[in-house]
């Protein structure tokens, strides 16, 4: 690991994101901009690969920027509890977020029911629901 090289472009379609998603995260400070080799262009090795992929995948997790840059820069063994502190923050919002979507789903189905029997000529009680 940390001997293949790559452009930008390969780096960012290896880690499963765009160039200027890569640039972005570079000036956020998430990702180093690797010096100049031999050629004329920044190379990316493996190493910030591995990263790139690890960015991506708190991301998926729901984590913001942040609070990915937050992890970045703890110790994977001496803060643990800091890092089971943000997971565990990151667990109840994701919790909340859930519920207030059910709540959401219910809504839904109990106008798209009353919408369904209303009577001809009455407003749509979807529209009326939300027009109030």
């Amino acid at each position: 690991m940390g001997t293949r090289k790559m452009t930008i472009s390969a780096f960012a379609r290896a880690g499963g994101v765009g160039v200027e998603t890569v640039r972005y995260y570079q000036r956020r400070g998430l990702l180093p901009v690797p010096g100049p080799r031999s050629t004329s262009y920044r190379e990316y090795d493996e190493k910030l690969l591995r990263q790139l992929r690890f960015i991506r995948r708190l991301k998926d997790g729901g984590f913001s920027l942040a609070e990915i840059a937050e992890l970045l820069l703890l110790d994977r063994t001496r803060d643990r509890h800091r890092v089971h502190a943000l997971a565990s923050k990151k667990l109840a919002q994701v919790e909340a977020a859930i519920r207030e979507q059910r709540q959401i789903a219910r809504s839904l189905k109990s106008l798209l029911t009353h919408c369904a029997s209303a009577p001809r000529g009455v407003p749509c009680p979807i529209i009326e629901a939300f027009d109030r």
